[in-house]
């Protein structure tokens, strides 16, 4: 009986040091992926993640109306979320997280998060201390800011080394590794930016991917409550079902209903827009358009009202 144990011990360790020897990812049967077991086996592609639009802008001042969030980026994390947006902007030499406009009229709408290497290092820390989750940013680039100037910010931070590199430049959704093999290899971090990678003509930068090749979004800003869904912002060659897709359930409120009036974060209606209720419809309207699969990533303000988590859960199957 001993001798029979020892046989299968030694043939489980063989097994292991054979795996681990070529490069197979080793996942155990109590670990979790973002969370849940059950999220392991389970492709990116076929994941939905909790997601936080221009996450940078946190305010507790009720009065900011720039802001989308009311909680930083390190308690959104904590909370759950698993996809950051974030928009940049050049300022001096450097580049910062903030949305910002040209036109004097809306000056008092900019929100400026600071230098983006220190949001970054923020995001790094969490990722330290919580080895298991897989995270996505989402990087709107309005200014069109050359991709080799982002390779220095995500060097510093760390943050180059945990990125995920595709093995071919444009992934379809069904393409994308699993979260159990994206942690074992600590390729856990997806980077998407919206121009200036679609080239990627420079090997340094092969972690920055293009958006909009790979991922489709509904209408940005939108207005309406009911969040009816249409194929908004995307880029060949894949079709949107053969895409990752983003639903922007981040409702806003016409504050100068004139000319093209000046939108800002519906934070009164945020219990009711960040609902489970609400979130399984707009994800309902978007399905015809993936053959009734669920969004990858559910963007919202606020993410600390309403029930953004549950929802993502239930969406996830849980």
């Amino acid at each position: 009986m001993l001798s029979s144990l020892r046989l299968a011990a030694t043939a489980l360790v063989s097994v292991l040091f054979a795996s681990s020897a070529l490069g197979l990812p080793l996942i155990r049967r109590d670990q979790l992926c973002n969370g849940h077991s059950e999220l392991c086996e389970r492709k990116y592609g076929n994941t939905t993640f909790l997601g936080a639009h221009d996450s940078f802008a946190a305010s507790g001042n009720p009065f900011a109306l720039a802001r989308t969030q009311e909680v930083d980026v390190s308690a959104q994390l904590n909370a759950g979320v698993r996809a950051l947006q974030v928009q940049t902007h050049k300022n001096g030499a450097d580049i910062h997280v903030c949305h910002t406009s040209k036109s004097l009229i809306i000056r008092f709408m900019l929100f400026d998060g600071g230098k983006t290497e220190d949001y970054l290092h923020k995001v790094k820390l969490f990722l330290d201390s919580h080895p298991n989750e897989v995270l996505t940013l989402i990087i709107a680039n309005p200014e069109n800011i050359p991709i080799k100037e982002y390779i220095p910010v995500f060097n510093k931070t760390g943050l180059t080394d945990m990125a995920y590199v595709p093995p071919q430049p444009i992934m379809s959704r069904d393409d994308w590794p699993t979260l159990g093999s994206m942690i074992s290899s600590q390729k856990r971090v997806v980077i998407f930016i919206d121009k200036g990678a679609e080239a990627r003509t420079e090997p340094a930068s092969q972690f920055i991917l293009p958006q909009f090749q790979q991922m489709w979004e509904d209408k940005y800003d939108p207005t309406d409550s009911k969040f009816p869904c249409k194929v908004d912002r995307t880029a060949g060659p894949l079709a949107p079902n053969q895409q990752l897709s983003l639903i922007n359930h981040n409702l806003n409120t016409n504050i100068l209903p004139i000319g093209r009036g000046v939108l800002i974060p519906d934070r009164l209606d945020s219990p009711r827009t960040n609902s489970i209720q609400e979130i399984q419809k707009h994800a309902e309207n978007c399905a015809p358009y993936v053959d009734d699969r669920r969004p990858n990533f559910v963007l919202l303000d606020f993410v600390n009202v309403g029930l953004g988590l549950d929802a993502v859960n239930k969406l996830n199957g849980f």
